[in-house]
């Protein structure tokens, strides 16, 4: 029989509310508390926590207090990925974000979701689907990526966009749904 942590990480329908997932969310808390709280004299204190809380991180990641994530974990980045002012990530599942891409203030990223149908709701099951973001992307500033979404290479999210589908590379891609602008010559 799976654990309720194994049918997360497998997208199947699972109960957030288990022991184990129940810990390892309560020991993220306390390490962003700890990051949101590090002055920003002290790189080497918040460098070590932010490495505590997101041990897949890639050289180079910085984030910006206040920061939120379900477990950290789950969020696996390239090397110089930047994260503005009050950005969420729930990573129930897998996270990835290539190398030398930025996200504007207030983004969310959203790997969990819940049933349409109200009964399999109100069973308090919820799944993940996981999220790709590649390398150079520019996401705008209050966009949210919905859960099983991947944004290609060099793409550029407007702000304010509700992203509900996969984008290709090189494009500029905005709205709600956010959806292809214009292609980008590189």
């Amino acid at each position: 029989m799976k654990s309720e942590k194994e049918k997360m990480l497998t997208g199947e329908l699972y109960f957030s509310g288990d022991k184990e997932l129940t810990a390892e969310r309560l020991q993220a808390r306390a390490l962003l508390k700890k990051y949101n709280s590090l002055p920003e004299d002290q790189p080497e204190k918040l460098s070590a926590t932010l490495h505590d809380l997101i041990p897949n991180a890639g050289k180079d990641l910085v984030i910006q207090p206040p920061f939120f994530c379900d477990y950290g974990y789950n969020i696996k980045t390239g090397e110089g990925v930047y994260f503005n002012f009050n950005c969420v990530v729930l990573d129930g599942m897998q996270v990835s974000i290539g190398s030398c891409s930025m996200f504007g203030p207030n983004v969310q990223i959203y790997t969990a979701s819940h049933p349409l149908n109200a009964k399999e709701r109100a069973s308090l099951l919820e799944f993940s689907k996981a999220i790709e973001v590649g390398e150079d992307v520019w996401v705008g500033g209050n966009v949210t990526i919905c859960p099983g979404v991947k944004i290609g290479d060099r793409a550029v999210i407007g702000a304010g966009s509700v992203v509900t589908k996969d984008i290709p590379a090189d494009v500029f891609a905005a709205g709600n749904p956010c959806k292809e602008i214009k292609k980008i010559n590189q």
